[in-house]
């Protein structure tokens, strides 16, 4: 059935090819994968193998391998990535040897790649459970890990349904999950094999943080002010609305706004929504052009390019994460680590680290414009509480760094 299933789904991702630019990248890149692998393969290497489906699981992967390459030079690290939101922004990253998209799990496509990369163990990332690469793996006897995995009760896994594909979670020599809970479910299915690490993306968020570069354009916007700077990341049109509209009838504050579209019809409506003559917004690619004193009188700054977000949330004293209130919030811990309270939208049950972040108090939840009022408002009336809010935020994160250093201490290499 499940190899039908594939199959099914190959036909789909051929047709749709033909439509979708991002669909085409991905099919033009599995079909690739082999070929590319052969090109840049050295026969005389001992290759670890990483997966990982997208950005986010490449992030919770990148601290294993930039430590394994540290710690074990003699090994090569081929990265594998199933979407082409991961493979396009990280094509070129530096800590990996080859990197490629992985072909469909069809099983002529497990073969093809197994027999062409012939990797000395494997690493896959959080939720990859590809059935055909996996018993392929453990047919040949080559070790493979679930790193940051997390279960839950509704997953297949556990269902009556579920159990013959189930027989996945066999294949792997070791997981290394993220919780306890997750531990219990595999417990209930016979499966024991099994470490509570923890998550490697706080590991990830504290080397972002060491790594953080100082912005001058920021650190002129911002002025001598320091003590009332809000930072919204990721944001999309539903918290904007909300937030917006409180610095509009709120002034004092300075306002960073790193939108989650970066697309010039979002821009422009950022802008019009900041309508109050003390917020006056410029965009950072503008910014430079501007005389000092000029940047500095403006109040809000938005943020129209890449790969500054993590660096921003350093000069905020309050942040934002966007999401929500529509697909789900974005990157918590990436603010958090800075020692600020991290306010976000309710669409976040799936996420541990919001439950986390709201039981330790250095995470808040609003629901509304009226909520976020009152909680900006207790910040300002008591700045006790946004400092201890802060601290709570920052050390939560601390707390949970090593998986990692777990991980790599225990895997024999």
């Amino acid at each position: 059935m499940y190899n039908l299933i594939i199959y099914l789904y190959l036909c789909g991702v051929a047709i749709a090819s033909l439509f979708n630019e991002k669909v085409r990248k991905m099919w033009r890149g599995e079909r690739e994968a082999v070929k590319t692998l052969r090109q840049k393969i050295d026969p005389n290497a001992q290759y670890v193998w990483f997966h990982a489906a997208s950005l986010g699981e490449f992030e919770q992967g990148r601290p294993l391998m930039e430590q394994l390459r540290r710690d074990h030079p003699e090994y090569k690290i081929l990265l594998t990535f199933f979407s082409p939101s991961g493979y396009e922004v990280r094509k070129n990253y530096a800590g990996a040897d080859i990197i490629t998209y992985l072909p469909l799990d069809t099983i002529t496509n497990a073969r093809r790649f197994l027999r062409t990369i012939r990797p000395v163990m494997a690493f896959f990332i959080k939720y990859e459970f590809w059935y055909n690469y996996l018993h392929i793996l453990k047919h040949r006897g080559i070790p493979v890990y679930s790193v940051s995995s997390i279960f839950r009760p509704e997953q297949v896994f556990f269902k009556w349904y579920g159990r013959q594909y189930g027989r996945v979670l066999n294949c792997f020599t070791h997981f290394y999950v993220q919780n306890e809970v997750s531990q219990q479910l595999l417990a209930q299915i016979g499966i024991h094999n099994v470490t509570v690490a923890g998550d490697t993306r706080f590991d990830r968020v504290l080397q972002i943080k060491e790594q953080a570069k100082r912005l001058p354009l920021v650190e002129t916007f911002l002025g001598s002010e320091t003590e009332h700077v809000f930072v919204a990341g990721s944001s999309w049109p539903p918290d904007e609305d909300i937030f917006i509209r409180f610095f509009n009838e709120h002034p004092g504050w300075k306002l960073i706004i790193a939108p989650h579209v970066i697309g010039e019809d979002h821009l422009q409506a950022i802008e019009h929504k900041l309508s109050s003559e003390w917020l006056r917004p410029v965009r950072y690619s503008e910014a430079e052009k501007m005389p000092p004193a000029e940047l500095a009188a403006r109040g809000a700054l938005i943020i129209d390019c890449f790969g500054l977000l993590s660096s921003i949330y350093h000069y905020g004293c309050v942040a934002y994460v966007g999401g929500g209130f529509g697909v789900g919030i974005h990157n918590l811990l990436e603010a958090a680590v800075w020692d600020v309270p991290v306010i976000f939208g309710p669409n976040n049950a799936r996420f541990q680290e919001a439950k986390d972040l709201r039981v330790c108090g250095g995470g808040k939840e609003i629901t509304s414009y009226d909520g976020f009022c009152a909680l900006m408002q207790q910040f300002a009336d008591r700045p006790d509480i946004l400092h201890d809010c802060g601290q709570a935020a920052g050390s939560y994160v601390k707390r949970l760094t090593g998986a990692t250093q777990i991980v790599l201490a225990d895997v024999p290499l």
